[in-house]
């Protein structure tokens, strides 16, 4: 498998706006529905090894950034139709498995994968309080 480098969303920019259902609660998170004061956005799937050999991460991410208020959400902008096992369920029973509290979300348009020029996974977007980019790439150990 090849590495995909991350586009680049230039720093500066606002958040995208976007409303997608959770695919653990079935309940459509928006973008002003996420408090905090900085808001981590990290497009991730369930099949990709990349995502597999960091995943353990993002629940350390949760409990360690939730104390300074940053707000985490995870975007799956995977098609259905040609992957399968990265579906509403599947994100579900491993959103369960691994202790992930944040909104796991179903892009299946890859509408806002686009607007935030995500072209890989797992992708991470840093944002202010202003909900303004201030980092944006790959998971920095």
């Amino acid at each position: 498998m090849a590495l995909t480098p991350s586009t680049m969303l230039p720093l500066g920019t606002p958040a995208p706006p976007f409303a997608l259902p959770d695919a653990v609660t079935g309940n459509t998170i928006t973008l002003d529905d996420l408090p905090g004061t900085a808001l981590l956005v990290m497009f991730i799937c369930n099949h990709c090894p990349f995502v597999v050999h960091v995943r353990a991460e993002f629940a350390r991410l949760e409990r360690d950034y939730a104390e300074r208020g940053v707000a985490i959400v995870a975007i799956n902008s995977n098609s259905l139709r040609t992957h399968p096992q990265d579906g509403p369920e599947a994100m579900a029973r491993l959103a369960r498995e691994q202790g992930w509290g944040f909104p796991f979300l179903m892009d299946a348009t890859q509408d806002v994968a686009r607007a935030y020029h995500a072209a890989c996974t797992p992708d991470f977007f840093l944002f202010d309080a202003a909900r303004t980019l201030v980092y944006r790439g790959q998971l920095d150990g």
